[in-house]
């Protein structure tokens, strides 16, 4: 019977030639890709939107709220169409200070 530190040490062996067998099929892809590349005079341009950027997207922030029911709490940033509580009403009544 195998014990558990035998089955470490295995695991960590295949570990290692599963890391050597990706960075391998990797290499090979990347010369694949080039070649191709090279065959039909191809740039990354010419990939388009699939290409994605190397520029982060940054998340963007959330947007404070403006305006407050007192009533029922409800909220609206004052972007976009207006809520149905504040149909009717003058928004400035509703304006958070």
């Amino acid at each position: 019977m195998t014990t558990y530190q035998e089955i470490q040490s295995k695991i960590a062996e295949l570990q290692k030639q599963a890391e050597s067998a990706r960075k391998n099929e990797i290499t090979q892809a990347k010369e694949k890709i080039a070649a191709i590349m090279r065959e039909y005079n191809l740039t990354l341009a010419d990939l388009g939107p699939a290409v994605k950027s190397a520029k982060p997207v940054k998340p963007r922030a959330p947007v404070p709220m403006k305006y407050r029911d007192d009533k029922t709490g409800q909220t609206w940033t004052g972007r976009g169409r207006a809520p149905k509580w504040l149909e009717g009403r003058n928004k400035e009544d509703f304006l958070i200070k």
